[in-house]
């Protein structure tokens, strides 16, 4: 646990209460500054519907427990409050744990009701209008790679599927496509970026930007870094470089780029305690260990059948809508320690003048706001056992340790009197200390000492909002309904049936007598409605 130094009004919490001042240890002295200038943009911390049909189950449920769900995803100042939502371009093809719906099944057919993306970047946007939206293909119809199968070899035809989906967006949905990707974890191809840039301007969509390349940080941080620092073309396409499991470093040619780097998929990692050090760990130390300003977690929710492959991997679980039972797991609080406190356009303070490693182990980050009025500090102190990620075997063993550590302000940053906290404690006997608000702490003489232990995180503020949300306890988990019928009657056109978890292909629900697609076999005229 921690505790700080308080004015002689402040009372103790109960929490703070229980922890004993580790008089007998030096403070390690940690400044923040302003005036050497700022580090980089922040861009936000997302994550991801998609890749594939991870929220599948999600559209399905109550209104009222759905809606709950929606809330601690996206409301601001309530739960994990994120700054990006990323979605799968559908294809209707197998892309992990099901398939997505495309909105060209040919090249001249459109539908941009298709599938429950839309819906979910609506909800987003209502609860959030500041949220920003990213659209990346997992896959593409077969007519889109043409007679070879390669969907580069005709790159205006594969540009303008992924330009249609962006216009579709904001025709018929009214949502702004704010970033667009290149293809999930396959080779990228230079002249097909460029294209794709070339396309987006003659469509209107000059602020549509493009991240590359959604690849592994092998192919990201040396080979796409070398093509952008050769071909200024190349450079002017793309906005931000991403990379899935960068493990929260870059390299030197990327930075050089002076691109904004992203871990454009990462997490990816079970929902308990050692999920959420795992997701604190990485939000800090991809800025301290890599320059890296967004973060984006695979998956945002898990709301996919139970034998499907990665289970557990969301960032919370909703996969009962039957029940209408969901769980709130940690990785959604420690989300919440920097989205609440934070916003995209903010700045980071500059490696060694609040943002860097802690002498015993962990890591801090600060950021301040645009107009320069706001200021947030979030510290981690997870250990290497308690933060196991997706891939253990790439991140090298380290040691954290209990400390005593001394914040010291300068700059325009020495006027702070106070700051208000919220604080985490993982992997303690008992119940966990999750997000809970301590009450003001103030600064004295521009220093605040704080005592840190293990598998902790800690956010400073200066803002006066931020909450841990929380709404009546969910209907209890029951199993399937069986046995289970379904007429589909309460269905709108091409809407997808609720509790079919689709592995390749595109089932929806079709007027029964409507033209069937070539190679169905024709619908019975005696029924209402039919299942393609």
């Amino acid at each position: 646990m921690l505790r700080f130094r308080f004015s002689k009004h402040m009372l103790f919490t109960s929490v703070l209460s229980l922890v004993l001042w580790n008089s007998g240890s030096s403070f390690e002295m940690y400044t923040f500054d302003d005036t050497p200038g700022l580090g980089r943009v922040f861009d936000g911390i997302g994550a991801i519907s998609g890749g594939g049909a991870t929220s599948k189950l999600l559209v399905g449920y109550p209104e009222r427990q759905r809606s709950e769900i929606l809330d601690y995803l996206f409301k601001p100042n309530f739960g994990a409050s994120f700054h990006i939502l990323k979605v799968e371009i559908g294809s209707d093809t197998q892309s992990t744990d099901g398939t997505e719906s495309t909105h060209m099944r040919t090249p001249d057919e459109e539908n941009y009701d298709r599938g429950y993306e839309w819906w979910l970047m609506l909800e987003a946007k209502k609860r959030n209008p500041d949220i920003k939206i990213y659209g990346l293909p997992w896959g593409f119809p077969g007519w889109v790679g043409g007679s070879t199968g390669n969907i580069y070899d005709d790159p205006d035809r594969t540009s303008m599927y992924v330009a249609k989906w962006i216009m579709g967006a904001k025709v018929h949905h009214n949502i702004t496509v704010d970033y667009v990707g290149i293809w999930n974890e396959r080779m990228y191809n230079t002249t097909y970026i460029k294209t794709l840039r070339k396309n987006l301007d003659a469509n209107g969509l000059q602020n549509t930007m493009i991240i590359a390349a959604d690849y592994a940080s092998a192919f990201s941080w040396v080979t796409l870094t070398a093509d952008i620092l050769a071909d200024p073309q190349l450079a002017a396409a793309i906005y931000g470089i991403g990379v899935h499991h960068a493990e929260t470093f870059s390299s030197k040619s990327a930075i050089a780029t002076g691109k904004p780097l992203w871990a454009s998929e990462d997490y990816s990692t079970p929902n308990n305690q050692t999920g959420a050090g795992c997701w604190a760990r990485t939000l800090n130390q991809g800025y301290v260990n890599g320059n890296l300003t967004g973060t984006i977690a695979w998956a945002m929710i898990t709301s996919w059948y139970f034998d499907l492959p990665y289970f557990g991997h969301g960032l919370m679980n909703a996969f009962e809508p039957w029940s209408g039972h969901y769980e709130v797991s940690s990785p959604i609080w420690a989300t919440a320690h920097t989205t609440q406190f934070t916003r995209a356009g903010w700045r980071y303070l500059k490696h060694g003048s609040g943002a860097g490693k802690l002498s015993q182990g962990g890591s801090y980050v600060a950021l301040v706001s645009p107009d320069g009025k706001d200021f947030t500090i979030i510290i981690e102190t997870m250990t290497y056992n308690g933060s196991m990620c997706f891939h253990p075997d790439l991140i090298k063993w380290f040691s954290v340790s209990p400390q005593n550590i001394t914040l010291v302000f300068d700059g325009s940053l020495a006027g702070i009197t106070y700051f208000n906290s919220f604080f985490t404690q993982l992997h303690a006997p008992g119940e966990p200390t999750i997000f809970k608000q301590l009450p003001p702490i103030m600064v004295e003489n521009n220093r605040l000492d704080v005592y840190l232990g293990v598998n902790q995180i800690l956010t400073l503020t200066t803002l006066g909002h931020g909450r841990k949300g929380q709404y009546p306890t969910p209907p209890p988990s029951k199993p399937f309904p069986l046995p289970y019928t379904q007429d589909f009657e309460s269905y709108r056109v091409n809407e997808e049936p609720y509790l079919f978890a689709q592995e390749i292909g595109s089932f929806e629900v079709h007027q029964a007598g409507g033209k069937p697609w070539p190679g169905d076999a024709p619908d019975d005229p005696e029924d209402d409605h039919s299942l393609l």
